[in-house]
């Protein structure tokens, strides 16, 4: 499973790992109740793996893409890491299944602090609409991860702050119902 802690507040590198000392490790029931889902599938056989195939049937993903993140494989390399790394939110969910390197996804807590999940090959999460994150590459600046979507895909992110949208309204909603 992934796993996650507390960030320092440091400026240093973003694909560096930023553990608070001492390190403040995050549990798979603390992103629960944040609405953030994870998964550990078989990415080897990702093609033919009942499991994927059960959670894209269960959960309604019916569309699905691979993007590889890496300076050779990534038109506009540099501008596309920073876009993904300013804080933003999506209208819809957000679901990426790691198929080969790693990386980060950053959430808010229900106290604006920042948790950093480490993803790696075999990992699935769930980001719920409406929750402020970025992603950013770990120190191996490589990541194969297949996107998936209810529907047909929505790229727009809403960078913070982004406050009125519905789908923000929901997710503090849903906070303060797992209070």
């Amino acid at each position: 499973m992934v796993q996650a802690w507390y960030m320092d507040s440091s400026d240093e590198d973003q694909r560096k790992p930023h553990q608070l000392q001492p390190q403040q490790p995050v549990s798979v029931q603390q992103l629960d109740e944040l609405g953030v889902s994870s998964f550990k599938l078989d990415a080897d056989n990702y093609e033919t793996d009942p499991e994927l195939a059960k959670i894209r049937k269960e959960k309604n993903y019916n569309w699905m893409d691979i993007i590889t993140i890496h300076k050779d494989t990534l038109p506009n390399y540099e501008q596309k890491l920073k876009i993904f790394y300013e804080e933003h939110l999506h209208l819809d969910d957000e679901i990426r299944y790691v198929l080969e390197g790693s990386g980060y996804f950053d959430v808010r807590d229900k106290e604006e602090r920042w948790i950093r999940i480490f993803m790696q090959k075999g990992d699935m999460i769930t980001l719920p609409a409406g929750i402020y994150h970025r992603f950013t590459l770990d120190e191996n600046n490589y990541i194969k991860a297949m996107r998936l979507f209810i529907g047909a895909p929505v790229w727009t992110p809403y960078n913070r702050p982004a406050d009125n949208y519905e789908a923000r309204h929901n997710y503090l909603q849903f906070l303060e119902q797992t209070a």
